[in-house]
């Protein structure tokens, strides 16, 4: 592990999103999911048996930006972390391309902006912010697929924008996956462009750990 990894000593760390941080952990795979969360504590617990730090996974699947909006001061604030984690956006597109009315780009930066200005008023963590992504590269089809591909650069530059403005660690997620793309078929990972399989939720782990100085 790099000397300079960030997370120190008896930190709390608060990973929160949609359903890809989520992944069973209110369920089957209480209390982390079996996803990125749980493999990000995994590797670290392995890495640092002489270090402590308390986690919560806090995704909620099928949530968008208006869920952790409504559900921050239970959900973020009162555990009072050193550390947040957010992936959240994939489900604001989509509701997007159903009914332009809900959660287009501009209110998605409204409230994200909101949730991220309560964590700077009311808590000492520190963010980091992990951009949306789709995994495909039907960009020409017109497909549903396509679509998506042609709108999320909008929700990538608004959650960029964010981690500059408010001191974020950055994770581009959706290049990260289109660069593998470049090399292996979208089935490595994922059964559909949303959720990732192992192979995937791993890229994202491994992308996060990097990150963090791991």
């Amino acid at each position: 592990m790099d000397k300079n990894f960030l997370f120190k000593n008896g930190e709390t760390i608060v990973f929160i999103g949609d359903s890809i941080t989520d992944c069973g952990r209110r369920d089957h795979f209480f209390p982390y999911g079996n996803g990125y969360v749980k493999m990000v504590i995994d590797l670290i617990t392995a890495c640092c048996p002489e270090k402590s730090f308390t986690y919560f996974n806090r995704g909620i699947s099928g949530d968008t930006v208006e869920g952790l909006h409504n559900r921050w001061h239970d959900d973020l604030v009162l555990l009072k972390p050193d550390w947040v984690s957010v992936l959240i956006g994939i489900n604001d597109l989509h509701r997007f391309l159903a009914d332009s009315a809900m959660l287009p780009p501009d209110r998605y930066e409204k409230l994200y902006r909101a949730i991220l200005e309560r964590t700077k008023q009311e808590t000492k963590a520190k963010l980091i912010l992990l951009e949306p992504f789709y995994i495909s590269n039907d960009f020409e089809s017109g497909s549903q697929r396509s679509r998506v591909l042609k709108i999320i650069p909008n929700y990538i530059k608004i959650v960029r924008r964010l981690a500059g403005e408010f001191d974020a660690l950055l994770i581009k997620t959706h290049d990260i996956f289109q660069k593998q793309l470049k090399y292996r078929s979208a089935d490595t990972f994922c059964a559909e462009p949303i959720h990732p399989n192992a192979t995937g939720h791993l890229v994202i782990a491994h992308e996060l750990l990097k990150t963090i100085n791991y």
